[in-house]
């Protein structure tokens, strides 16, 4: 299927999955306001949303199946297999998202509908984000993803730990957000436009790729979407705000905001400044490198699970720079596999812990998993799986994707980058391991200590499904990773609707 984006018609198909779920979020907000008196309408507004996620995956899944392209100019919203499989893995993380949260704000008494209906905003900016292929698209979706989350970590208005991990995550994401503008002014100051084709095109006709400007424009790019990603060392937000916010949206902002932030990274790198390679590619190692040595060493400190999970985030930021590294088409695969299985361990992590909490918000600790495995086997077993799938280990998709990663480093000739990270994931078994150890191996702390732990039939039956996912696709990777290198065909220079003077706009 041929798309003309400078046709209206061809341009709402291409935006079809965003338009579906703005829709529905709008539609929804208006439910929630008819009915917000009602104690059920929370619930309702949630199941309501699924079906927007359901519908916005069916438009996704249909383009990428007809084959989308964009025939002559490309248009401000990429139309190619990579933003197909993004948009798929953020939708996913926000539709186990709105699942885990249903029973979550009930148990928390926290009564505000239109909560489902930011999470869809949310989604919406992040699939913006993912697909820009302008830079003030890039920009329109990164802040409409941040102004929902914001409020989102802030949400429960009882918890003065919420409230402060809301402001924290508002003040650093603002200045976070100026440094990303001040680097697309400086990118247009350079090359006349801010198309990421086109910035490609200019840098390499006019010999642009030494330009003052446009080197401090990357820079300043590269330091907004270090902080979304939490890399080192602009990842002092993350434990507080990861901490502080609602468990369900801790887990949305480590799966779905990191995925369509690295994303938005990725396309701009490999589309907008391929000829900086040598530039920015010093940059992304170092950063791989003391984010995965950084997160996985304080990770080893952390006793509270939130914090020892924000901070392991952190550490597959590192993962997932490594894959960057180099700039090839294996590598972007490779991101795109792991990216996809991180979100479903991270979720399957933070839904353990979902369950688990009680009163309030109040930290759950490693020694209060102590003896889960022998109340509730099943819940465990969930739990160890995402755990193994975290560190890396044989048989789980994990270790496939850090195996994919490694491969791709060590064939763009980045062997030591490729032992750093072999290095931290045996760091990380030092606080995976443990978890395990005390599910299976230490007692309870008293007779009633998993009492008040109880997980809906829904959720059973999603958390099996994730990990027998992990499991799986661990042993049989060909299908996910089939499509990881479909998606990364986007950018293979053959594939790129090339670009001539007189395509410029004046």
């Amino acid at each position: 299927m041929t798309l003309d984006l400078q046709k209206a018609f061809d341009l709402i198909i291409a935006l079809l999955p965003e338009t579906i779920l703005s829709v529905w979020a709008m539609v929804l907000l208006l439910f929630a306001a008819w009915t917000h008196k009602d104690p059920r309408a929370q619930r309702q507004t949630g199941w309501l949303s699924l079906i927007g996620i359901a519908a916005a995956i069916g438009a996704t899944a249909w383009l990428w199946a007809a084959g989308a392209r964009v025939e002559g100019l490309p248009g401000s919203v990429a139309v190619d297999g990579f933003r197909w499989a993004v948009d798929l893995i953020v939708l996913l993380g926000t539709g186990l998202v709105v699942l885990l949260s249903l029973d979550y704000l009930d148990r928390e008494e926290i009564r505000i509908p239109e909560y489902h209906v930011l999470v869809l905003f949310a989604a919406v900016g992040m699939m913006l984000l993912a697909g820009g292929e302008d830079l003030f698209v890039v920009f329109l979706g990164l802040e409409l993803m941040s102004i929902s989350v914001y409020v989102l970590a802030g949400i429960n208005r009882k918890s003065a730990a919420s409230a402060e991990a809301a402001l924290k995550y508002f003040l650093l994401g603002a200045f976070a957000s100026a440094f990303l503008l001040y680097g697309i002014a400086l990118l247009y100051g350079a090359t006349g436009s801010t198309r990421l084709s086109l910035i490609g095109f200019q840098i390499g006709s006019l010999g642009l790729a030494s330009h003052p400007l446009v080197l401090a424009g990357l820079a300043l790019v590269l330091i907004g979407f270090a902080f979304k990603v939490a890399a080192v060392p602009f990842h002092m937000w993350t434990p507080d705000v990861y901490d502080g916010a609602p468990t369900p949206i801790t887990a949305f902002m480590s799966a779905s905001v990191k995925a369509a932030a690295f994303a938005a990274l990725v396309r701009i790198l490999l589309r907008a400044v391929p000829q900086l390679h040598a530039s920015w590619d010093v940059v992304i190692w170092w950063l791989a490198a003391i984010t995965m040595v950084v997160g996985n060493l304080v990770a080893l400190a952390q006793r509270p699970l939130k914090r020892m999970l924000a901070y392991s985030s952190i550490a597959h930021a590192g993962y997932l720079l490594t894959a960057l590294v180099g700039g090839s088409m294996a590598g972007a695969a490779a991101f795109l596999y792991y990216l996809l299985f991180y979100t479903v361990m991270t979720v399957g992590a933070f839904a353990v812990l979902v369950f688990k909490g009680r009163d309030g918000e109040r930290d759950v600790l490693v020694e209060d998993l102590a003896g889960l495995g022998e109340t509730h086997p099943w819940l465990a077993l969930v739990m160890t799986i995402c755990m193994l799938s975290l560190l890396g280990f044989p048989g789980t998709a994990g270790f496939i994707g850090k195996w994919y990663i490694l491969t791709a480093a060590t064939g763009a000739g980045y062997a030591v980058l490729a032992a750093v990270l072999v290095l931290t994931s045996v760091v990380s078994a030092g606080y995976y391991l443990p978890i395990i150890m005390a599910m299976y191996m230490k007692p309870r702390l008293h007779a009633e200590v998993h009492a008040g732990v109880s997980v809906p039939a829904v959720m059973r039956g999603v958390l099996a499904a994730l990990a027998i996912a992990l499991v799986l696709f661990g042993v049989w990777p060909n299908l996910p990773m089939e499509a990881a290198r479909a998606g990364s065909h986007a950018f293979v220079p053959d594939r790129v609707v090339p670009i001539s003077p007189r395509m410029i706009p004046r």
